[in-house]
């Protein structure tokens, strides 16, 4: 795999909260320049970002309920909606986790429900934050995915204590099937990248995304 096949899974993600208008757009263009496939961003930033994506290529991806995954169901499928609007091209969402740990497993499934629902056809992740659960609750989680008929699971939002790894990849890519897996939270160099896509990725999440394919173009690595 060459430097311009991996750019195509790559989200290349900025969602710190003091991002600045500057950062978005040197964001944008670097996307553009390595032909990422989407931008993530978070949705206040979205009418900057598609201004100066019109025309190319380049995905915009935003996150909803993000990171906590507590909120109101009615409130992330309302972020999802106006996310949309405004021009989002795919929707990342985080699970309610506290709702997993207490077992209320059909509050789970009807909360992705209804973010799924506000999609409304526009591809939907759903952030599992994998770092907090158990093998068997990743299992679950997934398994309701599944039969939801998301876009894609996702491992982590990147902002609790842990992040993707090559076992829950490969353990989420076994549960979903032809559904996608989206590996992000800790991939930071291209070997770290490989990895995941070899254990099931479909799709990576990284503000590394520069360091990800100078790796390869420095080693000009085949794969």
């Amino acid at each position: 795999m060459n430097a311009k096949q991996i750019a195509r899974y790559i989200d290349h993600t900025a969602l710190t909260a003091e991002k600045t208008e500057a950062d978005i757009l040197k964001l944008c263009d670097e996307a553009l320049e390595h032909h990422f496939f989407s931008v993530c961003i978070n949705s206040c930033h979205i009418p900057l970002a598609k201004q100066k994506l019109a025309g190319s290529d380049v995905k915009i991806c935003t996150v909803v309920g993000f990171p906590l995954g507590a909120n109101l169901t009615s409130v992330k499928a309302f972020e999802a909606k106006e996310a949309i609007a405004a021009g989002a091209n795919e929707i990342d969402m985080v699970i309610n986790v506290g709702w997993i740990k207490s077992g209320k497993w059909q509050a789970v499934k009807e909360d992705v429900q209804g973010v799924l629902a506000a999609c409304n056809g526009t591809p939907l992740k759903v952030i599992l934050e994998t770092c907090l659960l158990s093998k068997e609750e990743i299992v679950h989680a997934c398994e309701i995915c599944k039969a939801l008929n998301v876009a894609f699971v996702k491992t982590s939002t990147g902002f609790n204590k842990g992040g993707a790894t090559v076992e829950d990849v490969a353990l989420m890519k076994r549960t979903v099937g032809d559904i996608g897996v989206k590996a992000s939270g800790g991939i930071r160099d291209t070997q770290t990248a490989l990895a995941m896509i070899d254990a099931g990725a479909t799709r990576i999440g990284a503000s590394a995304g520069i360091a990800i394919i100078h790796g390869l173009q420095d080693s000009d690595s085949t794969y």
